[in-house]
């Protein structure tokens, strides 16, 4: 009887387990059936717009600023070099890398013992000379007075021999002794001959010990030349570098101990490329005389200075391009040969440009435009110059239009925008909203809406009954409400 009444239990649970089943499948099976009998309801279509930042373009003269790099390179470079060779046995207090020394300074000597030993010789030499000289003249002074002595017995000669003539003429003299006295005239012409030759000689001798002291005199000034070289001077105030001897050491000629830098005198030389040159040359060809800005930064402070382009490479170096210019800093303070600095340089002004963000240009020249309705359309842009993250266009044919300032995948030709405006302090301008006149009937629809929204926070049903209220009402509140009533 146990089994019998399980078994029943079992079957009456079955049962109605089955039985509540079908009931459920039916009431879904109806629901179902009711839900597709009804009619759909078509919700309506509301376009997007999107927001976006706008410029309006308006025509203006900009000067173009060409940024580029360049080094730091002194005008004014002097190699010491000595001379002569020795040890070094004085050097200047300032003789070192970063010493600062005066024109005339006295920066490095050289032991002059030899120098100063062959400067005496030569010395001596020449006052050997002055004495060969000074016997020369006074020999050659002999020799013309014994010539004016030889000239006057020859003339004494030449009388006797007139006037023997004289006398044998008359019958007087003889001719023996006629003889005689010609023997006499010719002897003395002879010795007067003999020292017109001795004179020569004797300004010979004198022309001689000239060339000799001449040549001793060359060799005084090269001594003293030499001496000098042992001492090394300041040719210039300027800075040193790369020193490298100290007192005790030896050098040799020629041997480089020290480079002298004048650091006033310093210039930028900078790379620009073909096309950056050729904006940088007047109607003429030549190189414009434009300023630029040179900033150096130094652990977060910035060195500036002015410059002015000064002059251009002659020929491009192989394995080159573009052009090489260099610019003369008008102020060297802080500034030092090897520093990598930037430079702006102002370049002619362009008239009748606009200033866009980079953001506004697409990759083929085009930017966004609104026109009527505020829907956007595609214009050409002529894009002059690129400044960072701006870019110079041409105004020309986009006055007063209003320009996309963001480009993004989501905007093109044809897109409903709601403009964002800026004044120009970069404030943006907020636009008043459109307010739309409603109608009883529709005033009504709309408030009872509202009124029967249980969803709806207090606050927020309190602010659009009172918006309600009023005459005008903005058509973004009427938008949105009525979307929700379609839904």
């Amino acid at each position: 009887m146990r089994f019998l009444r399980r078994s029943l239990v079992g079957l009456f649970l079955m049962a109605a387990t089955l039985a509540f089943l079908g009931v459920g499948g039916t009431m879904v099976y109806e629901a179902i059936q009711a839900k597709m009998a009804q009619e759909p309801r078509a919700r309506p279509q509301q376009e997007r717009v999107l927001s976006v930042n706008v410029i309006t373009v308006a025509p203006t003269v900009i000067t173009p600023q060409l940024e580029v790099f360049g080094e730091v390179r002194a005008r004014r470079t002097l190699d010491l070099r000595p001379s002569a060779n020795g040890r070094v046995i004085a050097v200047s207090p300032n003789f070192a890398d970063g010493g600062t020394v005066r024109k005339g300074e006295e920066l490095l000597k050289i032991d002059p013992m030899d120098a100063q030993s062959a400067l005496s010789r030569v010395l001596a030499d020449l006052q050997d000379a002055d004495a060969e000289l000074r016997d020369a003249g006074r020999a050659l002074l002999l020799a013309q007075d014994e010539l004016l002595a030889a000239q006057e017995q020859a003339r004494l000669r030449g009388a006797a021999l007139t006037r023997q003539q004289d006398l044998q003429t008359r019958g007087v003299g003889t001719t023996a002794a006629v003889e005689t006295a010609e023997l006499a005239a010719s002897s003395a012409d002879q010795a007067v001959l003999s020292l017109r030759q001795a004179v020569d000689q004797a300004q010979a001798r004198i022309d001689q010990a000239t060339t000799s002291r001449l040549r001793i005199e060359i060799n005084r000034d090269e001594a003293q030349r030499a001496l000098d070289d042992t001492t090394i001077t300041a040719a210039f105030d300027g800075t040193l570098a790369d020193v490298s001897v100290v007192e005790g050491g030896r050098v040799t000629a020629n041997q480089l101990v020290a480079q002298l830098i004048d650091p006033s005198e310093l210039e930028i030389a900078f790379r620009v490329s073909t096309a950056q040159y050729t904006r940088l040359l007047d109607d003429t060809g030549a190189l414009i005389v434009a300023d630029a800005q040179v900033r150096l930064d130094v652990l977060g402070v910035d060195l500036t200075s002015e410059a002015v382009l000064t002059r251009e490479s002659a020929s491009v170096a192989e394995g080159q391009s573009g052009r090489l210019i260099f610019a003369s800093l008008k102020s060297a303070r802080g500034f030092r040969p090897g520093d990598f600095v930037t430079l702006t340089i102002a370049e002619p002004a362009l008239e009748d440009v606009v200033l866009l963000p980079a953001t506004a240009v697409a990759a083929d020249n085009t930017v966004l435009i609104i026109g009527e309705d505020s829907r956007l359309s595609v214009a050409e842009a002529t894009v002059l110059r690129r400044q960072g993250d701006d870019v110079i266009v041409r105004a020309r044919g986009l006055n007063a239009a209003e320009v996309v300032a963001e480009r993004s995948p989501i905007l093109g030709a044809g897109i409903k925008v709601s403009p964002i405006r800026s004044n120009a302090d970069g404030e943006v301008v907020v636009a008043p909203p459109e307010m739309i006149k409603l109608t009883p009937e529709r005033r009504a629809k709309l408030v009872a809406f509202v009124e029967g929204n249980p969803r709806m926070p207090d606050e927020a049903r309190a602010r659009l009954l009172s918006q309600l209220e009023a005459e005008e009402v903005p058509a973004e509140t009427i938008t949105r409400l009525e979307s929700r009533m379609g839904g």
